[in-house]
């Protein structure tokens, strides 16, 4: 037997599931990007309003590129187990707000319809840091604009991906993408359309068949589309919205609404993001497979609880930052989530412009020292290569991989050269660092004592000589 609505009302009475009417509404939800984030946050979320009666948070989800799961979440009619494990217990819950699902790629004029749609409120976006491009804005502007034609009202477009103001930068994309003839359609979006910056946090790994298993035996039916996560969630979005009423809405739900997101946004992308991506490529490197095998290292604990707190608090506007740190590195030792530090350097390229170079510049223009950061950047090189201290090979998931790897290559042989060409790419690093002398002398020391003595080995000399 596998989960269905069929299925639903055999479930054990311990598990949380849908109360609500999933057929009788449409959707008010657009989703672009149907991966295990999205159905583990902002789906939960829109779950809890539903759950209270209101109808308008059904879920319209898209997957960008993979018809192979939203064939499965069809079979399942939208619906999935997720586990919610963390020092509280564990607990399984099926949220029911996927109410149709489509492909991008091949079914394109559904998605842009469904934006056009009458029930239509929101369109959100989980489609990581890679997809902002040309080809994203048109669809949404392809669907704003059947909106604005047919007369209907504006709606809420809010990107929920891990890019500093990212409303901001949707916006402008979209803007980008507007023709000569638009100006009738630009008026209206100013006016009519909210595109609000946000936060989202939760760790959420892949889904794994270790997961899959789990939920079988809970469930007693197999779900293909089981996920697993932890207690904690947090939605931070900016109080701009198509109807200002749903201001309010959202806070019943426990999302925070506020101006203030900028603050938010800078300590999660440095202080959370910025240390996953360190210890993902540490990881990566010396074979430890998990986030979770990672941080129970001692070394990599300390290193990663002196580098937000030395490198990248300083810089942040967010005060409770102590607790912030204590909280992650908790988050980070769950043993439930098995997330695979290769998950999490996947397009590495793409994530390390907003994660790293803030900070380091930030130490730069203080005076102070940015050897952790320099450590992780040195170690980033030495993911290049493809090759972990095992022998082990494993192939780079990013765009950028070919270029990454070509100069990665070199490295055994012209450590330096190599180093230096790397950390002379603005698109990984920005304006400033590529040329800052003393930045790249220190990535240079950390990456010839990495490929000479081993990651451990240089975290544990740097940890004595930073003491």
């Amino acid at each position: 037997m596998h989960l269905t609505a069929a299925s639903l009302g055999t479930l054990p009475s311990s598990i949380q599931t849908p109360r609500y009417d999933r057929t009788a509404h449409a959707p008010g939800v657009v989703h672009l990007g149907l991966g295990a984030f999205h159905r583990a946050h902002q789906a939960m979320v829109f779950d809890q309003l539903l759950a209270t009666g209101d109808t308008r948070w059904g879920i319209h989800g898209v997957g960008m590129t993979r018809p192979d799961l939203v064939n499965q979440l069809r079979a399942q009619d939208g619906l999935y187990a997720v586990r919610v494990a963390d020092g509280q217990g564990v607990r399984w819950q099926v949220p029911g707000a996927l109410w149709r699902m489509s492909v991008a790629t091949t079914e394109r004029e559904a998605v842009v319809q469904a934006m056009a749609a009458t029930n239509t409120r929101w369109v959100t976006l989980t489609v990581t840091e890679k997809g902002y491009t040309p080809a994203l804005a048109q669809l949404l502007l392809d669907g704003l604009r059947l909106r604005q034609q047919t007369g209907l009202p504006g709606i809420t477009v809010a990107s929920c991906d891990n890019l500093q103001g990212n409303g901001h930068k949707l916006l402008a994309l979209v803007k980008a993408a507007a023709t000569a003839q638009d100006t009738e359609l630009l008026r209206w979006l100013d006016v009519q359309c909210a595109f609000p910056c946000s936060m989202v946090d939760r760790i959420v790994p892949a889904a794994t068949p270790e997961v899959r298993a789990a939920a079988q035996e809970a469930l007693g039916m197999q779900d293909h589309c089981a996920l697993s996560t932890e207690g904690f969630w947090e939605w931070v979005i900016e109080d701009r919205f198509a109807d200002p009423k749903d201001a309010a809405l959202l806070q019943s739900a426990g999302v925070r609404v506020t101006n203030d997101v900028h603050s938010y946004e800078e300590a999660k992308l440095r202080m959370l993001n910025g240390s996953h991506s360190a210890m993902a490529l540490m990881g990566a490197v010396t074979g430890r497979p998990f986030i979770a095998s990672c941080i129970g290292v001692p070394h990599i604990r300390e290193f990663v609880h002196r580098l937000m707190s030395r490198e990248v608090a300083p810089h942040l506007s967010r005060s409770d930052w102590a607790d912030y740190r204590d909280a992650l590195i908790a988050r980070f030792g769950n043993p439930y989530l098995k997330h695979s530090v290769h998950q999490i350097a996947t397009d590495s390229s793409q994530k390390i412009p907003q994660r790293w170079p803030p900070s380091v510049l930030g130490q730069i223009t203080q005076g102070a020292s940015f050897e952790h950061h320099a450590l992780a950047a040195a170690v980033f090189v030495r993911y290049t290569l493809g090759t972990d201290e095992l022998g082990q090979t494993y192939s780079l998931s990013d765009p950028q991989a070919d270029s990454l790897m070509a100069l990665g290559s070199a490295q055994r042989s012209e450590p330096e050269t190599c180093v230096r060409a790397l950390l002379a790419r603005e698109d990984l690093w920005g304006n400033a660092l590529p040329s800052n002398a003393a930045w790249t002398a220190r990535v240079i020391h950390w990456h010839q004592q990495v490929l000479q003595r081993g990651v451990d080995a240089a975290i544990q000399q740097l940890l004595a000589q930073e003491a």
